[in-house]
């Protein structure tokens, strides 16, 4: 597996990581009460939904690499403290925050608009994978017997998830917040509230189109390793009856996926538009209304690849979708791959930071999920491929400037912007770990689509 000089560019960014990694372990500032990570750059100060959860996933797996043993244990405190973070903003309805920064208002900025009645993104279906990834890594590995007493808030509960137990109410009113306002019954998924902060910025998907109009797959694809973690959790917990509740949501959720998401001709996972009805009008349409429930939004973004990693695409999908990954025309990219294909109207490679360009441009997070989607099917040579051109990359940018970005010219490898991005680069770090044998940090099984 890999060359030398592959070998070497991994030694360089091992060494560089490991270097950087008091530069993000933040202390508590302000109504931000604490530890945290943040994911370095411009970013200074500012708690993250999904960039907290890989940052742990990555520096965890570096964990046990560090001289100094205490790391461990302050990369785990901080680990916590995102969690706990979040927790303490939630409000009494269960909304989270996507980010918290401590800037000149009182409180998150995002609680602040929900309070006064805007309705808009929530954080990301990260909140218990963070909650799992922690506690595995700190113990927890054995879920307890299901027929535990489930009164005792602590019985049989492995010792790396009793942390967290306090919060499970409120992971029960996350959940039941997202139903309340992000889920549509008609057509069984999860739609974006707006286009604000919905980690692949500039999503074409979603970015400029109206409020509550979109089933993002990405949004969807997430939930289901979500509620995944949450049904992991409710077993640690002794909550069986809770389990299976959230196990039946998953498998109701993965069904709609299928459904809705997945093109046969394209043999694509697309996201949906759900803003279809039959708008009558004076006499016009009294007949045959619209019976479909949602419309695919087709747009190739590195988004449909998602199911992979979730392990909810079918064998026969995971083929078709390999096939897009390396192809040049679309995704293929000598750096990974591109996050939106080529061919698309709306493919751009602009210098922005608000929103971040996800329009093609290669980010260090997009390749690792596709990787272990890759591995998660058995594909370890195409996942070889990925790693190989991964940390070319970052090996490359080190070379040339000293430092690791945010995101990458998918043509020549060269950085767009933001040096001193440490966050998910990390990354690229797991993929060469999980090629040797190292389990994922946090894995939510194999293919489940017959």
């Amino acid at each position: 597996m890999g060359t030398d000089k592959t070998e070497q560019f991994e030694r360089m960014i091992k060494k560089f990581v490991m270097e950087h990694t008091e530069d993000v372990l933040k202390q508590p500032r302000s109504f931000i009460r604490f530890p945290f990570i943040d994911p370095g750059s411009v970013y200074d100060g500012n708690v993250w939904d999904w960039d907290t959860f890989w940052s742990v996933y990555g520096f965890l797996n570096l964990a046990d690499a560090y001289a100094d043993p205490s790391v461990k244990e302050r990369l785990l405190e901080h680990a916590k403290g995102n969690v706990r973070n979040f927790f303490d903003h939630q409000l009494e309805d269960g909304y989270i925050p996507m980010m918290i920064e401590a800037a000149k208002w009182p409180e998150p900025y995002l609680n602040m608009k929900h309070k006064e009645g805007v309705l808009m993104n929530m954080h990301k279906p990260f909140l218990c994978s963070q909650i799992c990834l922690i506690s595995e890594f700190a113990g927890g590995d054995t879920i307890p017997d299901e027929a535990r007493p489930s009164g005792d808030m602590n019985y049989g509960t492995p010792s790396g998830y009793a942390w967290a137990r306090s919060f499970f109410d409120g992971i029960e009113k996350y959940f039941s917040c997202y139903d309340q306002y992000y889920y549509f019954e008609s057509c069984g998924l999860y739609v974006w509230c707006d286009d604000i902060m919905i980690g692949m910025d500039n999503d074409p998907a979603t970015f400029g189109r109206p409020k509550f109009s979109t089933a993002n797959i990405y949004l969807n694809s997430f939930m289901c390793t979500e509620l995944k973690a949450a049904e992991k959790l409710c077993m640690a917990y002794g909550y069986t009856d809770r389990a299976e509740h959230y196990k039946k949501k998953r498998e109701k959720l993965i069904e709609a996926i299928q459904k809705e998401c997945w093109d046969p001709r394209d043999r694509f996972f697309y996201s949906a538009d759900v803003d279809v009805r039959t708008r009558k009008f004076d006499w016009f349409h009294q007949g045959l209304g619209v019976f479909w429930k949602t419309l695919p939004i087709k747009i190739r973004v590195w988004s449909g690849f998602i199911p992979m990693y979730a392990g909810i695409a079918a064998k026969e999908q995971a083929q078709a979708l390999v096939g897009h990954l390396f192809d040049e025309n679309t995704f293929g990219s000598e750096y990974g791959l591109t996050t939106l294909a080529k061919d698309e109207k709306m493919f751009d490679l602009s210098v922005t930071n608000n929103p971040s360009n996800w329009l093609g441009p290669v980010w260090l997070v997009a390749n690792y999920v596709v990787f272990r989607g890759l591995m998660n099917y058995g594909y370890r040579k195409e996942a070889e491929v990925i790693y190989e051109r991964t940390i070319t990359l970052l090996g490359k940018d080190l070379e040339e400037t000293g430092s690791l970005h945010e995101y990458y010219d998918p043509f020549t490898g060269k950085p767009i912007m933001n040096g001193g991005f440490i966050n998910w680069n990390i990354l690229a770090l797991n993929m060469g770990d999980e090629l040797r044998g190292k389990n994922p940090m946090l894995w939510f099984g194999g293919p489940e689509m017959k």
